[in-house]
Order: structure tokens, then C-alpha cells, then sequence
């Protein structure tokens, strides 16, 4: 997207200092139906979905150039077994068994992909059931382990995406997967990781979606704060164990039909159940309009950690860094980590914006031919939410109680780089 096209949304950047963490219900509980490619941008996606966090649903026409929908499907609409046995036969891949709940989730384990294939047969065979259970394969990293073979390209809606940025810089993780299941199979009742905005694409089948604004989890908690596992049981009616519940607004239901991405707003806590035989792609990602409501959950992350463990205060010497070692373990990141994938995440535009993109950069698909894609004005807008978010964690207390000296460039010196870069741009 050129200058020209984004500047439309130069106004949204200075009318709303954050994105709406508390956005409220939908009117009746519409969501948007996004028919045509050709007449809607990314400065619509950005200005009507991003910064207002609205959920919306994108027609089959945004995927039908896909390599999956050609290749992993058959005539008749359903999963192409022997074409991705052919391709993935040998992978192993996590499968989660949706008749069993473990904690707050289902038990996972790792199968070779051709016995999950067999079994899926097998359950069809069999009228959709089996000793083993409704087994549904999640979380299968298949971009990364397949990166040669062409199953789809992310819209250009989804394409300021932090966090596979920052996680494709350290080559650690990524926020990419593909899922795979038979009717029946679901997914509990929760928010992304990060609350971050998640983005899911039907290659085939049907999904229906359950969604709950952000503040509307709220409601759902029992009398010790635990959110249901099954936001449908009827235990829910029991205002004993569910005091709020006659308080919370009724779910926006979304079924997406195949071929259709659904966008799920920061924050907004679901539940999905495959309506058929079903295979989708989903991204989570963060970018400059919710990293703020990242940053907040971080530091209630935290909080809880610290409430849990708060009688070791005084005997622990290190009671500050055990605590972000525990809140490591549990989200995935730390305070200190936070603040690299900012540094990341800055230091990319930074470059563009003082640099400009090299002929080989923009040639391939990076982090900076997509930050140049959308634009100077994009760039900078990142710039001013990193500034904000970057500023609260360098005052942060718990930030500052951390060995800092690793960290380089230093918080202060980032900070100024950054403001000076905003600058320079806008002249």
C-alpha cells in the first residue's frame, strides 16, 4: 500500500491513543460479511476492524487462489487424505483428544501424521466415533516445518504481524498453524495467547464460532475466578457456582462456512466446534493497535504470579526474577523479553525509514518488504505505539528491579532513537 492509499487512515492514528481492549457487544450481534477483494484495503480493515477490534468475516473469494484449496480438498468439498499422505505422511503432529479435559484443556500428544490420517478414516467409518476418543489435530506448525510447500499467502489485512516477526528474528517459535479435525471436534473456551488478534481460515468445511467481547469473560468466572472449560454446560446456570452469569451478554455466533476467514478481535474469549470434517489456517498476531493490551496482560500475568507466591517474598532473595522465570514459563515471555521484541519490532522500521528497502529485501517475503508495503505512515504509527508501551515498561517498577545491564541498546538510548527516527520521518 502506497502513501497515498494509507493516509486515510492518518486520522484514526491521532484520534485513538489505544485500541479498544473493552470494545462493546455488537448491535444485535451482527458481524461484518466481507464480499469483495477488490473493493476493500487494508485502510478499511485498519480503520473499521483493527482499531475499534470488531470481529468480521471475510467471503471464500480472499482464499480461492490458495495451493490448499486447490490441492487439499476434494470435488466434493472434503479433506484430500491421500494427497496430504503423500505430502506429510512421515511428520509428527500434535493431536489433543476433545473428550477428555486436563486442567483447563485437552491432553496433547505427538502422532506420526499417516496414523492420524488412519484413525480419521476410521471415525468417519464408524458414524463419528471410537474408543480413542474425538481426536483433533492443533498447533501443528506446518509453515515451518514445510516452508517449501504452497498452502496459502497471509492477506495483506494480517500482514503487520509483530509476532512472527519478532519469533522468525530469534528462530525459536512462531504463531502459524494449521488444524485438522472430524465433525465434532472443538476447542475450549479461551483467549489467544497474548491476547492477541487471531486470524482463521477454513481450507475446508465449517467451524462455529462462539465469541464473548473482551470484559465479558468477566461474567463467566465462578466464585473462585476460574473461567468454564465449556462455556455451554448447564452448570453455568447455577448462580452458586456462577454468580455473574445472568449478567453477561449472549455470544456472537459465527458460522463460517468454507473457504471464509474469520478475524477474532485482542481479547475476545471463544469457543469453536467443527460443524464437518474440517481443515483450517490460523495466525495469532500483534501489531501496533492492541501491543498495549499485550503489555496490560503481561503485567497481570504478573500480579498473579506474585499474589501466588507472595509468602516467599521475604525469605527468596531473587523473589523478583523467580517470578518472571514463572511467568515465563506459563505465557512465554518475560518482562525482559518483552522489551527485545520491541527493540525487534523498532529497530525493523527504524531501518526502512531510515534506509529505505534494498532491491533484495524487497523481493522477498520480510519483515521490511512488508513494513514497506503499508507504508511510511504505517511505519511511524508503529513507531508511536512502541514509544508508548516502551515508555510504560522502562517506569514499570518490576522492569526496573531486573539486571537491566544485558539489554542493548539500553531502554533510555532505544527510547531516544526511536523519538528521533518519529521526528526525522514526519519533517
Amino acid at each position: 500500500m502506497d502513501r497515498a492509499t494509507f493516509a486515510c487512515s492518518t486520522a484514526f492514528f491521532r484520534e485513538h491513543g489505544t485500541s479498544s481492549q473493552g470494545a462493546p457487544a455488537l448491535p444485535g450481534g451482527h458481524v461484518d460479511f466481507i464480499e469483495r477483494v477488490d473493493s476493500f484495503t487494508y485502510s478499511d480493515f485498519f480503520r473499521d476492524y483493527l482499531i475499534p477490534n470488531h470481529p468480521c468475516i471475510f467471503s471464500a473469494k480472499f482464499t480461492e487462489d490458495w495451493g490448499g484449496r486447490r490441492n487439499w480438498v476434494t470435488r466434493d468439498g472434503k479433506p484430500n487424505f491421500d494427497h496430504l499422505l503423500q505430502k506429510f505422511g512421515e511428520a509428527l503432529v500434535p493431536v489433543a483428544n476433545c473428550d477428555i479435559k486436563e486442567y483447563n484443556s485437552n491432553p496433547k500428544e505427538q502422532l506420526p501424521f499417516k496414523e492420524y490420517v488412519k484413525y480419521w478414516k476410521e471415525y468417519i467409518d464408524n458414524d463419528y466415533r471410537s474408543s480413542r476418543g474425538c481426536l483433533y489435530l492443533k498447533d501443528w506448525h506446518l509453515s515451518r516445518a514445510f516452508p517449501e510447500q504452497d498452502v496459502y499467502t497471509t492477506p495483506v489485512y494480517f500482514s503487520s504481524d509483530w509476532l512472527n516477526e519478532y519469533w522468525d528474528a530469534v528462530a525459536v517459535d512462531d504463531y502459524r498453524f494449521v488444524y485438522m479435525g472430524p465433525k465434532g471436534s472443538w476447542t475450549p473456551f479461551h483467549a489467544d495467547v497474548f491476547r492477541s488478534y487471531s486470524w482463521s481460515a477454513n481450507i475446508c468445511g465449517r467451524k462455529k464460532w462462539l465469541l464473548y467481547p473482551a470484559g465479558q469473560e468477566e461474567f463467566l468466572k465462578d466464585r473462585h475466578g476460574n473461567l468454564p472449560f465449556d462455556v455451554t454446560a448447564p452448570n453455568l446456570q447455577d448462580r452458586r457456582v456462577y454468580p455473574r452469569y445472568n449478567q453477561s451478554q449472549p455470544p456472537v455466533e459465527i458460522v463460517q462456512e468454507a473457504g471464509e476467514i474469520v478475524f477474532i478481535p485482542s481479547g475476545w474469549h471463544h469457543q469453536v466446534y467443527n460443524l464437518e470434517d474440517t481443515i483450517s489456517i490460523n495466525h495469532n498476531w500483534v501489531n501496533g493497535c492492541n501491543v498495549a493490551i499485550m503489555w496490560c496482560f503481561l503485567q497481570d500475568e504478573l500480579a498473579a504470579v506474585q499474589r501466588e507466591i507472595n509468602q516467599w517474598k521475604d525469605p527468596m532473595d531473587d523473589w523478583h526474577l523467580q517470578c518472571q522465570l514463572i511467568m515465563k514459563s506459563c505465557t512465554g515471555i518475560d518482562y525482559k523479553e518483552f522489551y527485545n521484541f520491541l527493540r525487534v519490532i523498532a529497530e525493523n522500521r527504524i531501518s526502512v525509514l531510515e534506509k529505505g528497502l534494498d532491491e533484495e529485501a524487497s523481493a522477498k517475503d520480510t519483515p521490511k518488504a512488508a513494513i514497506s508495503t503499508l507504508g511510511m505512515l504505517h511505519a511511524v504509527f508503529d513507531l508511536k505505539r512502541t514509544v508508548k508501551v516502551l515508555t510504560s515498561l522502562s517506569a514499570n517498577e518490576d522492569f526496573k528491579k531486573l539486571d537491566l545491564t544485558s539489554l542493548s541498546p539500553p531502554p533510555e538510548a532505544l527510547l531516544h532513537h526511536l523519538k528521533a527516527a518519529i521526528d526525522t520521518a514526519l519533517l
